[in-house]
C-alpha cells in the first residue's frame, strides 16, 4: 500500500530570481519542482501538495494600489482565495504533464481549502507574518504611511506584516480525507489556507490574515495521519551556526535536539524558525517523521542520501 507524504513548497521557491518574477518564470520554476514531486510519485507515494504564496500576494496587492483609482480593491482572504486557483493551476498541470513523460496516470486535484482561526487570537493585534514581495526600506517605510507594518526579513530586504493566527480546523478536510483514500494527488491548504473565523451564530467569514503555510501544513499532515511531512525549502539541510564559519549541516534531529537548537536561536525568524516549529508540532503530535530539503534533493533524500530527518527519538 501506498504511503503518504505532505509535501510544502514555498511560495518563494516559485521565483527564482528577483529580476525575473513575471508568470512565465513562475512557470518555469512550477515545472522544475513538479518533475522532484514525479519523481517521488514514481516511488509509489500518494502526495499531498500544499504551498506557500507570499510573492504573489504582494503582487495582487501592488495591484490593488495602483488600480484603487478605477477598480475596488480586494480583500485578503479573497486574494488567498485567488492564489490558491491560480498556484494549484499550475502545479496542476505542470504535475500531469510531467508524470504523463513518465507513463503515470494520476489524477490531480487542487481543492480551495478554508482554516478556522480564533478571531480573538493575540496575533490580531500583534502582526508579524511578512507578506508580499522584498523591498528596500525606503519603499517600506512607505508603506507605514498606508497604515501597514513592515519588518526586516532574515536579512533579504524588508516585507510588510499581518496577523498570522494559530490553525484550527480545517473546514474541507474530510473531502481531502475521501480524495486522498481514492488515490488522488492533492493540491490543498494554499498560502497557509484562507484563513475564517466563526461569527456568534456560527456562520464562517473570512478574515485579514495569513496563515504560516508551515504550520497549516503540518496540521493537515498530522490531520490525514501523513506517513511523513517534507518541508521543500532553498536549502539541502537544515544548518546550524548558519553562514558562520562553524556552520554545521544536519542529516538528522531528534524532536529534544530540534527543540533545544531552536531555544539556542540557530533558526531566524521569517526563515527557517516557522519551519522548525512545524515540523517539531508534526512529530510532537504523533507524526513518524518529518524532512527537510531542497525540491531537486527530494528523490535523493527520499532513498536516504541527503535532507535533514526529525524523529521522535
Amino acid at each position: 500500500m501506498a504511503k503518504t507524504a505532505v509535501v510544502a513548497i514555498g511560495g518563494n521557491s516559485l521565483i527564482l530570481d528577483k529580476d525575473k518574477r513575471e508568470v512565465k518564470h513562475q512557470w518555469d520554476a512550477v515545472r522544475e519542482t513538479s518533475d522532484h514531486i514525479a519523481s517521488m510519485i514514481e516511488q509509489d507515494w500518494n502526495v499531498v501538495i500544499t504551498h506557500g504564496n507570499g510573492p504573489q500576494v504582494g503582487f495582487i496587492l501592488r495591484r490593488n494600489e495602483l488600480a484603487a483609482h478605477e477598480v475596488h480593491t480586494t480583500p485578503l482572504d479573497i486574494i488567498v482565495a485567488d492564489t490558491q486557483g491560480s498556484i494549484g493551476y499550475m502545479i496542476q498541470q505542470s504535475l500531469t504533464n510531467a508524470l504523463r513523460h513518465k507513463g503515470i496516470n494520476r489524477k490531480i486535484l487542487a481543492m480551495t481549502t478554508q482554516i478556522v482561526v480564533d478571531r480573538h487570537d493575540p496575533a490580531f493585534t500583534n502582526p508579524t507574518k511578512p507578506i508580499g514581495g522584498f523591498m528596500e526600506e525606503a519603499q517600506a517605510r512607505e508603506f507605514e504611511k498606508d497604515g501597514w507594518q513592515v519588518v526586516e526579513d532574515a536579512g533579504r530586504g524588508w516585507r510588510r506584516v499581518i496577523a498570522s493566527p494559530k490553525p484550527l480546523e480545517i473546514i474541507e478536510l474530510i473531502a481531502i480525507r475521501t480524495m486522498v483514500r481514492m488515490g488522488y494527488i492533492l493540491v490543498s491548504c494554499g498560502g497557509g489556507g484562507i484563513p475564517v473565523v466563526r461569527n456568534d451564530q456560527g456562520e464562517l467569514r473570512g478574515v485579514a490574515a495569513v496563515i504560516d503555510k508551515d504550520r497549516a501544513s503540518a496540521l493537515l499532515a498530522h490531520q490525514i495521519a501523513a506517513d511523513i511531512f517534507i518541508i521543500s525549502t532553498g536549502v539541502e539541510k537544515v544548518a546550524i551556526n548558519f553562514n558562520t564559519p562553524q556552520q554545521q549541516d544536519l542529516s538528522s534531529m531528534t524532536l529534544a535536539q530540534a527543540r533545544q537548537y531552536m531555544s539556542e536561536g540557530h533558526f531566524a525568524e521569517g526563515s527557517m524558525k516557522p519551519k522548525i516549529e512545524a515540523v517539531i508540532d508534526f512529530v510532537a503530535n504523533g507524526g513518524p517523521q518529518a524532512l527537510i530539503t531542497s525540491p531537486m534533493s527530494l528523490a535523493r533524500a527520499l532513498r536516504g542520501e541527503t535532507g535533514t530527518w526529525i524523529t521522535p527519538s
